[in-house]
C-alpha cells in the first residue's frame, strides 16, 4: 500500500496525469454530446428512438466504444514512468537493498495505475448518471457491463505498460513499447490460421473485440479469464525481469520462466474457453445477446449430437465468406447457439470445384479444375493438399444443388441434415431465423408445399418473369421457402394427393380439370387440406370450378386503377382488417400503410356462406378511383373509362380472401384465394414501383406463417427496447455540451492548477 501511495503521489504531481484526465473528460464529452444529439436529431425528424441506451453509452460508437478505441493513448503515458524511472535514477538499486519484496513492487506500481484507472472509470460514470435521468428506462445493468468492460481493459493495459517498464529505463521506450505489445495482441488472431490448433491459441491472446462483448451488454466467462490471465501474465513477466535482476538469475531460467508463465496462461485460457466451461450472463433488459424463445425451444429439443459442417468452395465467387484466416470469426455467427448446445462440433471441409467466379474462368481458361485451384492456392499461399475435389465431397454430401456455393449443413446423429445458406443481399448471412428454421426441421416436421402441374399452371422451379423460383427455391434468396424451413415439390391430380402434402398451391390454370382431377382436388379439400389458389383474367372458366366448392368465384372482367404514373391494370391493393384472422402479424403492415401490388387481376366474390368455412377480406382495392373493367384489355396502349351501361361500378372490390374451417380430428383448415397470380412471380417480386409501397414479401411470408400454424417462418421478434424517449429537448442540448465539453474538463484544469502550485509552495 505504500508503494501505491507513493505512485500515486509520484503520478499527480506530474502535469501529464492531470493533462490525461483534462484530455479523457473532454473527449468523453464530445463523443457523448456527439451521440446524444444525434438521437434528438432523429426524434425531431419522427423516428422514435430504438436501443438509446446502447446507442449512447456502448455498441459501436457510443461513449464507452469511443473512449476504449483510445484508451491506447492514455495507458502507455501513465506507465512508461513506473519504473523506467527506477532505472534512469538508480533508485532500483535502493529498493532492492530495502526489505520491500518484488511481489510488492509490482503489485503496489500496478496497483497505483489501477486506482488511477478507477478515476477514469468515475468519470465515466457521469454520462451513465445522465443517461439515467435524461432517457426513459435507461438500462442500468448494460451501461455497468459496458463500463465493466473499459475497466478490465484498463487494467489489462496497465499490466501490459507496467512490464515494459521493466525491461527499458528510457519512459519514450517503454511508451512505444507498450503500443507495440498492444499491437501485436491486436493482430496476433490472423496469425496461423490455416493450422487448426494454433489458429485457436492465437485467437484466445488476441485483444481485438474482447470488450465488444460487453459493450453489447454480455457478460462471458471467456472474456473475463482472458483478461485476468492477460494481467496475470504479464504481472509474473514484470516479477521474473525484477527477480532475475535482484538474484543475478541466468538469461535461460529467466526464459524458462517466462515460458512457463506462458504456458500455463495458454492451457488456463484454452480450456477455459471451451463451449461446455463457458458461462453467460445477458445483462441488456431486452435480451438481445440471447436467442429468442421460440429458437430455445428448438435447442431444448435438440438431443444427441449435432454437427455443423461447412463446405467452402475455392473455386466460387463466395468463398471469401468461410476462408481459413476469418474461419474463428465466421464461427462467432453460432456462439448464441454454442451457448445452449455447448457439445455441437463446428467442421470446416475446403474444396475445389465448379463455381461462380467469372473471374477465374477468364484467367483460368483451360485450365483443369485442379490447375485452377493450385493456382488460386499460390496466390493466397494455401496448402493444396488441405483441399478435396467436389467428388469426394460428393461422398460425404449431396451438393448438387447450390452451383458450387458456400453452403452448411446441419447434421444430426439420426441422420437428419438440413441446408444454411448464404444469401445475395445486404446481409448475406443467415439471420437468427433462418438458422432456428433449419434446426427446427432436424427436431419438427417440415411441412411440405406442392404446386399443382398439368393445366399450365406457375412452376416452383420456373425462373421466367411469370414463374415461383423466387419465392419458393431460389437457394440465395432470404425468404424463399427453402431457406425459411418448406419443403417444396411437383404435384398432379392426376392421382391422390400425397399424405405428406400440407399446402397445395393451384395456380392460373390454362385449361379445365378432368373429372379424375377435381375429384382428387375434392378429396383433398375434403380431408382439411390447407391451399392457395391463385386466379387471373381470362382464366375464370378453368379456376371457378375450383374455388365454387369453396363458396367463392373470380368475377369476369379485370381490375383497374387508372392513373398517371402506372398502367390502368396495376392494383395497390390495401390489406384490410380481415387479414388479421389470417395472422396477427399482418397488422405491423396495416399500421405502416403498406399494399399488396396485383397487376393485372381479378376481383373475388363470396356467392355462397354455407360450405361451412369463416371468409375474412385480406386485400381490396379502394373504393375511389377503381372498378371492373369490362371493355379495355390492352392497357399499355388504352386507357380505361368507366362504362356504367354496361355494369362498369366504381366501388372496393376484394382481391384476396382467407378461409378457414374446423376440421375433425385434424387442424384448422386454411385457405387463401387470390384474384391475381402474378404478385407471387420472380417479375413482381423484383419489382419496385415508387409510391406504392408495397410488401408482396411479407404478404408471402404471412401467408406461410399462416398455413404452417406459425410454426415457419420463425418467428424471432424481440420485445422493443423500453428506453424509446429522451426528456431532454435540442433547445437544452446546448447546455449539456457546456456542461460535459467545456465545464467538466476545465474544472478538472482549474483543480489541477491549484493542486500543482500548492505542492511547488511546499
Amino acid at each position: 500500500m505504500r508503494i501505491m501511495k507513493t505512485e500515486l503521489r509520484v503520478l499527480f504531481f506530474s502535469p501529464i496525469a492531470w493533462m490525461v484526465l483534462i484530455v479523457f473528460a473532454f473527449q468523453a464529452g464530445l463523443a457523448y454530446c456527439g451521440e446524444f444529439s444525434d438521437e434528438l436529431r432523429n426524434l425531431a425528424m419522427g423516428y422514435k428512438p430504438f436501443n438509446t441506451t446502447v446507442n449512447l453509452i456502448g455498441g459501436y460508437s457510443g461513449v464507452y466504444a469511443e473512449m476504449l478505441n483510445n484508451l491506447y493513448l492514455y495507458i502507455p503515458l501513465l506507465t512508461m514512468g513506473l519504473m523506467s524511472r527506477e532505472l534512469s535514477s538508480g533508485s532500483i538499486k535502493l529498493l532492492y537493498s530495502s526489505p520491500v519484496s518484488n511481489m510488492q513492487i509490482v503489485l503496489g506500481k500496478y496497483l497505483s495505475v489501477v486506482v488511477y484507472g478507477l478515476i477514469l472509470v468515475v468519470m465515466l460514470l457521469i454520462p451513465m448518471i445522465f443517461t439515467i435521468f435524461s432517457v426513459k428506462d435507461a438500462d442500468i445493468p448494460f451501461m455497468f457491463t459496458a463500463l465493466l468492460g473499459v475497466f478490465l481493459t484498463v487494467c489489462a493495459y496497465a499490466a501490459i505498460g507496467l512490464f515494459m517498464s521493466t525491461i527499458t529505463k528510457y519512459q519514450v521506450v517503454a511508451a512505444i513499447g507498450t503500443l507495440a505489445v498492444l499491437a501485436v495482441l491486436n493482430f496476433i488472431g490472423k496469425v496461423g490460421q490455416d493450422i487448426d490448433f494454433v489458429r485457436d491459441l492465437t485467437y484466445w491472446l488476441s485483444i481485438s473485440g474482447r470488450s465488444k462483448v460487453f459493450l453489447e451488454g454480455m457478460i462471458c466467462s471467456k472474456d473475463i479469464f482472458y483478461f485476468v490471465l492477460v494481467i496475470f501474465m504479464f504481472l509474473a513477466f514484470t516479477f521474473i525481469k525484477l527477480q532475475g535482476e535482484r538474484l543475478k538469475r541466468s538469461a535461460l531460467r529467466s526464459c524458462t520462466s517466462y515460458v512457463t508463465v506462458l504456458a500455463i496462461v495458454l492451457f488456463v485460457g484454452y480450456f477455459s474457453s471451451r463451449p461446455m466451461m463457458i458461462a453467460y450472463y445477458d445483462a441488456t433488459a431486452t435480451k438481445r445477446n440471447t436467442l429468442t424463445e421460440n429458437s430455445q425451444k428448438v435447442m431444448e429439443k435438440m438431443d444427441g449430437g449435432l454437427t455443423l459442417t461447412t463446405y467452402v468452395n475455392l473455386l466460387d465467387e463466395t468463398w471469401y465468406n468461410g476462408s481459413p484466416e476469418g474461419k474463428n470469426y465466421d464461427m462467432e455467427k453460432f456462439d448464441r447457439y454454442v451457448r445452449f448446445k455447448p457439445d455441437m462440433k463446428i467442421n470446416y471441409v475446403y474444396y475445389y470445384g465448379p463455381g461462380t467466379n467469372a473471374h477465374y474462368d477468364k484467367i483460368y481458361k483451360g485450365l483443369s479444375l485442379k490447375e485452377r485451384m493450385v493456382k488460386v492456392c499460390e496466390g493466397y499461399d494455401y496448402d493444396p493438399e488441405k483441399f478435396i475435389s467436389a467428388e469426394e465431397v460428393s461422398k460425404m454430401d449431396d451438393l448438387s444443388g447450390e452451383n458450387g456455393r458456400f453452403v452448411r449443413i446441419f447434421k444430426r446423429d439420426n441422420g437428419k441434415k438440413a441446408y444454411l445458406r448464404i444469401y445475395q443481399d445486404n446481409f448475406v448471412h443467415p439471420f437468427e431465423s433462418e438458422i432456428t428454421a433449419a434446426l427446427k426441421t432436424l427436431v419438427d416436421k417440415s411441412p411440405m408445399v406442392a404446386f399443382v402441374t398439368g393445366h399450365g399452371e406457375r412452376g416452383y422451379n420456373d425462373y421466367s418473369e411469370k414463374g415461383y423460383a423466387a419465392f419458393a427455391q431460389n437457394p440465395s434468396f432470404r425468404n424463399s421457402l427453402i431457406n425459411q424451413g418448406f419443403q417444396v415439390e411437383e404435384v398432379t391430380l392426376s392421382q391422390s394427393v400425397p399424405e405428406n402434402v400440407d399446402v397445395l398451391v393451384l395456380s392460373d390454370l390454362k385449361s379445365s380439370l378432368t373429372s379424375e382431377e377435381f375429384a382428387n382436388y375434392n378429396a383433398f379439400v375434403e380431408r382439411g387440406g390447407n391451399l392457395i389458389i391463385l386466379g387471373e383474367p381470362k382464366r375464370q372458366v378453368y379456376m371457378n370450378p375450383l374455388v365454387e366448392v369453396l363458396g367463392l368465384r373470380f368475377a369476369d372482367g379485370i381490375l383497374v386503377a387508372p392513373s398517371k404514373q402506372y398502367l390502368d391494370d396495376i392494383i395497390a391493393a390495401r390489406i384490410t382488417e380481415g387479414a388479421l384472422n389470417a395472422s396477427l402479424y399482418f397488422s405491423q403492415l396495416i399500421r405502416r400503410g403498406y399494399t399488396v401490388i396485383t397487376p393485372s387481376a381479378c376481383a373475388v366474390e363470396v356467392v355462397d356462406t354455407t360450405k361451412g368455412f369463416k371468409i375474412s377480406e385480406v386485400l381490396a382495392t379502394n373504393p375511389q378511383g377503381s372498378w371492373i373493367e369490362y371493355e379495355t384489355t390492352d392497357f399499355l396502349n388504352e386507357k380505361s373509362t368507366i362504362n356504367p351501361k354496361i355494369g362498369e361500378v366504381e366501388k372496393s372490390n376484394s382481391v384476396m380472401f382467407y378461409l378457414s374451417r374446423s376440421i375433425k380430428d385434424r387442424p384448422e383448415q386454411r385457405i387463401f384465394v387470390i384474384g391475381d397470380a402474378d404478385c407471387l412471380s420472380v417479375k413482381e417480386l423484383s419489382t419496385s414501383r415508387a409510391g406504392l409501397n408495397g410488401a408482396n414479401f411479407s404478404m408471402i411470408t404471412e401467408m406461410f406463417r399462416s398455413l404452417s400454424y406459425d410454426a415457419y417462418p420463425i418467428n424471432t421478434d424481440r420485445v422493443r427496447p423500453p428506453d424509446d424517449d429522451l426528456y431532454i429537448s435540442q433547445d437544452a442540448m446546448i447546455w449539456v455540451k457546456i456542461g460535459f465539453i467545456w465545464l467538466i474538463p476545465l474544472a478538472i484544469m482549474v483543480w489541477s492548477i491549484v493542486f500543482l502550485i500548492k505542492r511547488k509552495r511546499r
